[in-house]
């Protein structure tokens, strides 16, 4: 089987840097990218990166801006949000000399392509060999150590299986699959369905409807992911309904953040990106266009684009007509 050795991280933000962290603990020779200089520098310098306050970074962990460095590991997470992944495989792909594993590490779908984030390595990239890795994971508690487990999908299962062997550590536990498309869309959907939980619980609607909105919104998931052609049991594995859970109801979640102040009538929370804000426009475009009901998503995509407020969603959805539970 083959083994990886290095790995690089592309993207300096929480989730870069916990990730770092998760691939020196499984004793892996690690580089992460950040996007300029100065940021890398600060990061090099004080050993701790601002955006992940109190978790120190080993100093194993190779910091740098140069991708061409970061492009000769053995492995490549890119940890950049979703709608920024064409841009950073784009420059990576200028420094690859040779195939590489390249996992996606942002949960959403490409706007305007309509394309989920392992097709996009693969336009951008075309020698690499896309994987995906999803679940119900905050970067805070990776980077501390607290058990986690998530999904890493890639086509090959052998490619899968030795990417979750080079990375997996006694807190970290990824289970590999090959259904790449329902860890994808597991995870993109379910950002948008926790900002409408978020929105519940800031509406003060009562725990009934949260969990009324949790299950419901499963059911549109898996109705989505069914006819993409992803699998049952992907979907209510971790990379679906666990991360599901997870984001409908924990604060640290910045979808369910974001849609607890919209439900509370405040401004979103300043210098968090929502992935589910991004996401929901292009997921009903996308279930639109194959014939998929997604009442919940839909009810989201037209609240945050004001073309609904929260009152006359809620109604829409309460009134929509009886039917046998799915």
């Amino acid at each position: 089987m083959t083994s990886f050795q290095s790995v690089a991280v592309i993207g300096a933000g929480a989730w870069g840097t916990a990730l770092a962290t998760v691939a020196a603990r499984a004793g892996r020779t690690v580089t992460l990218c950040a996007r300029n200089t100065e940021h890398a520098g600060r990061i090099a310098a004080s050993r701790e990166n601002p955006r992940l306050p109190g978790v120190p970074l080993s100093h194993d962990i190779v910091v740098t801006s140069e991708l061409a460095l970061a492009a000769r590991a053995d492995v490549l997470l890119i940890a950049t949000p979703a709608q920024h992944l064409r841009g950073a495989v784009n420059a990576l792909g200028l420094h690859l000399t040779k195939p590489v594993p390249v996992i996606a590490c942002a949960k959403g779908i490409e706007h305007g392509t309509h394309k989920f984030m392992t097709d996009v390595i693969a336009e951008a990239a075309p020698h690499s060999l896309p994987a995906i890795l999803s679940g119900p994971s905050f970067a805070d508690d990776v980077a501390r150590s607290l058990p986690t487990a998530v999904t890493l999908a890639a086509k090959d299962e052998q490619i899968a299986s030795a990417l979750v062997q080079a990375l997996g550590s006694p807190t970290f536990r990824p289970y590999h699959s090959t259904d790449v498309r329902g860890v994808e869309i597991g995870g993109a959907a379910k950002n948008v369905l926790a900002i409408a939980v978020g929105i519940a619980v800031g509406r003060k609607l009562g725990a009934s409807a949260q969990a009324a909105l949790t299950t419901r919104g499963f059911a549109e998931l898996a109705r989505f992911g069914r006819a993409l052609g992803a699998r049952s049991e992907t979907l209510a594995g971790l990379s679906g309904l666990g991360d599901l859970i997870l984001t409908c109801s924990s604060p640290q979640s910045r979808n369910f953040a974001l849609g607890l102040a919209l439900g509370r009538g405040e401004a979103p929370p300043a210098g968090k990106l929502a992935e589910g804000e991004s996401t929901a426009p292009v997921l009903i475009e996308l279930a639109s266009s194959q014939n998929i009901e997604m009442p919940v998503s839909e009810a989201v995509a037209a609240i945050l684009s004001g073309k609904s407020t929260i009152d006359a969603a809620i109604s829409g959805l309460l009134t929509r007509p009886f039917k046998a539970e799915e």
